[in-house]
């Protein structure tokens, strides 16, 4: 029996990718001690902000929303941590990473659009 959730094993990946870009990104931005700091107070704000506003019953999550926004709000905030990651990306490692992870991000959005449509009505 297929799993229902194993689509969402590559969404996982991306978004591990995405924090890991945001915070080498954020580490670049000082030395030392300071550019650890920012390295982990942005990703753990990126990372908060993902995963406290989410919609209900969103097959994505867990299904669980400390804070309930509509789909198209839950849409912004997962294109704003994307497109902040594809920024990260480019910045540390360069257009042909950065080009890969945003191809990446946007076919599974493609894969993913029965949810993409459920979000927009919600």
């Amino acid at each position: 029996m297929k799993n229902p959730h194993s689509k969402y094993y590559f969404r996982f990946l991306l978004e591990m990718l995405a924090l890991f870009f945001i915070a080498w990104w954020a580490k670049s931005l000082e030395e030392g001690v300071l550019g650890l700091a920012f390295s982990v107070i942005i990703t753990l704000a990126v990372a908060t902000l993902w995963g406290v506003f989410n919609v209900p019953g969103d097959e994505s999550r867990s299904g669980k929303a400390p804070v309930v926004v509509s789909g198209k709000v839950r849409l912004s905030i997962e294109g704003f941590v994307f497109l902040f990651a594809t920024f990260a990306a480019f910045k540390t490692l360069g257009l042909s990473i950065a080009a890969v992870f945003l191809l990446a991000t946007l076919a599974h959005y493609y894969h993913t659009k029965k949810r993409i449509s459920w979000l927009l009505k919600n």
